[in-house]
């Protein structure tokens, strides 16, 4: 099947076909279709396999096909509103769009927080008929009446699981009321948890169904692997299997964001140029390290789970889990960022003692054992004792309006997949049981697609 199958307009293929891309993924053979349907839709697939074309291409056909209708005061209006949880990734849809709909005539935006709300003010005063935006700012504009948003035809709650992880769902509901009732609602995640499916239930008409893998799945052309270490040589480790095995274009995960800016100074003194990006740095910080990091003048990009959806490289070809996430569903969106668009990937995890309910929590999730290595010289000590891991969460907690307070653990706890369950883009080769976790830290046409390196939080992440 190419994308000329797919009944889109002649200029979405024009400007599909100069980036050389002809042959649709699984998730967007089937989205697409759907979405130009009009009917509502709920899709599911691993990431980095293309869902934000599975979107974006069919929205801009549909948008196309007909005018805008002016309002009262004889503006064009806000037609489509996709809704993203980071800076990064609303810029990255948004990117997609403009280079999806370059033939399109239609005008997009993305608006995060994190930069002055001067410039989206002045910008949302001329026409704009696709809006990216993350739900804190959003309601910023709200609040001080500089939107309207009563005439959105289609809605998209894009990574609609990282959304519920955040504690977006109450902006999503104040959001979802100022919309009217009548438009098509399109869910995209890469997982599927019994939240989700609660929100689709809420929030979806009779929507088809779309799920081209296993539920939190990972892709099979990337390599896994776990190094048992000692909680103290990891550091040690990291530099030994970057330099032993000259590995380029490392992204490394740790937990917290204090661990991430200690863990890239110690690499820098290591003779590895590293750079940490998490919720705390500027939007600016944050926009210079990624571009560096895609451009490959940046060897070790340290980042917390920030990043774990705002990083799309073709080729990214190691991802490191310094520190195992709590979240079990993270670690399926942290290794995603590698084996993209087809190409094969690495995902090594650096894994202590303290870490081993989190690897089983992890195990259980997807499915499978990972294999286990000692690096020699490098042996971990048998006799060593878990201890608890301290504010293991922080960039997950709520941090806008003093909402979420960070809180720290004193003893391990179980990994959340572990936890009870509750009662009731470029095209191509691209429960509750306790309180989850909330955050504001600050598409995926996968396979190297522009990105400008935003991907956004909260109002004041």
């Amino acid at each position: 099947m190419n994308f000329s199958d797919l009944g889109l307009a002649e200029e979405i293929l024009r400007a599909v076909t100069e980036h050389g891309y002809t042959t649709p993924t699984p998730i967007q053979a089937q989205a697409i279709p759907a979405v130009l349907s009009g009917g509502d839709l709920m899709a599911g697939a691993q990431t980095g396999t293309g869902k934000t074309a599975g979107f974006v291409l069919p929205i801009l056909q549909r948008l196309s096909s007909k005018p805008a209708q002016a309002t009262a005061g004889g503006r064009s209006p806000i037609r489509a509103l996709i809704l993203t949880p980071t800076r990064e990734l609303a810029a990255q849809v948004e990117e997609s769009v403009r280079t999806y709909g370059k033939y399109a005539r239609l005008s997009s935006m993305a608006m995060f927080g994190g930069v002055s709300i001067n410039p989206q003010i002045q910008r949302l005063k001329s026409r704009l008929d696709i809006l990216v935006a993350t739900p804190g700012r959003l309601l910023d504009h709200v609040q001080q009446r500089t939107i309207d948003l009563s005439h959105v035809e289609i809605l998209v709650l894009d990574e609609a699981d990282r959304m519920l992880d955040m504690g977006f769902i109450k902006d999503i509901k104040k959001v979802l009321a100022l919309l009217p009732k009548q438009r098509q609602n399109l869910l995209f995640s890469a997982t599927f948890s019994d939240e989700i499916k609660t929100l689709a239930d809420g929030l979806l008409n009779n929507p088809a169904l779309i799920e081209v893998a296993r539920r939190n799945a990972t892709a099979e052309n990337i390599a896994q692997k776990v190094y048992e270490v000692n909680r103290d040589q990891k550091r040690q480790v990291l530099t030994h299997l970057i330099k032993t095995h000259q590995w380029y274009q490392v992204l490394v995960f740790t937990r917290t964001k204090h661990g991430a800016n200690r863990l890239a100074e110690q690499l820098g003194k290591d003779d590895i140029p590293a750079l940490a990006i998490h919720g705390n740095k500027s939007q600016g910080a944050r926009t210079r390290a990624l571009a560096e990091f895609k451009s490959g003048k940046l060897q070790v990009l340290v980042a917390t789970d920030i990043a774990a959806r705002g990083i799309d490289i073709s080729e990214l070809p190691h991802v490191v889990n310094y520190e195992l996430p709590n979240i079990s569903e993270d670690y399926v969106h942290r290794i995603g960022r590698t084996g993209r668009a087809g190409a094969d990937g690495e995902a090594t995890s650096l894994v202590c003692v303290d870490e081993f309910d989190y690897l089983k929590g992890i195990e259980r999730l997807i499915k499978r054992s990972l294999p286990r290595e000692i690096i020699p010289g490098f042996e971990p000590d048998p006799n060593a004792r878990a201890q608890p891991i301290q504010m293991r969460s922080q960039d997950h907690q709520g941090q806008r309006s003093g909402r979420g307070q960070p809180r720290s653990t004193s003893s391990p706890a179980k990994p959340r997949s572990a936890q009870a369950k509750p009662g009731p883009a470029k095209p191509g080769p691209s429960k509750p049981g306790p309180a989850r976790p909330k955050a504001r830290p600050g598409g995926e046409i996968s396979g190297g697609r522009p990105s400008s390196g935003h991907r956004s939080g909260g109002r004041h992440s």
